[in-house]
């Protein structure tokens, strides 16, 4: 083998090797993550954010309770957002909320 062939040969070594890496990161990134709803400002939410939205950008209203939004795992609940008209605080939460839903028009 020739030190040309040699040299490319290495390359798509370490070419593959680097590719499998980041792979593995990638996926390694994605399982770091975990829903959050209510946390979405409007038109910011993942997919399937309830009755009334169809995907992604759908979410009507500013911190919807059926309206999540991708987080790093672990943080949802600990989100800072602003307390609700009457003063009650607002979290984050792994599940569905019932909470500023958009009004039927």
């Amino acid at each position: 083998m020739s030190t040309q062939s040699k040299t490319h040969s290495k390359t798509l070594a370490l070419l593959g090797a680097m590719t499998a890496a980041l792979s593995i990161a990638g996926a390694a990134s994605a399982e770091e993550q975990e829903k959050c709803f209510g946390v979405a400002l409007a038109g910011e939410n993942g997919c399937a954010a309830g009755p009334g939205t169809t995907c992604a950008g759908t979410s009507k209203v500013d911190y919807q309770g059926n309206a999540w939004t991708l987080v790093p795992a672990g943080t949802c609940a600990d989100i800072e957002l602003p307390a609700m008209m009457d003063g009650t605080a607002r979290m984050g939460s792994l599940e569905a909320l019932e909470r500023d839903l958009p009004m039927d028009s």
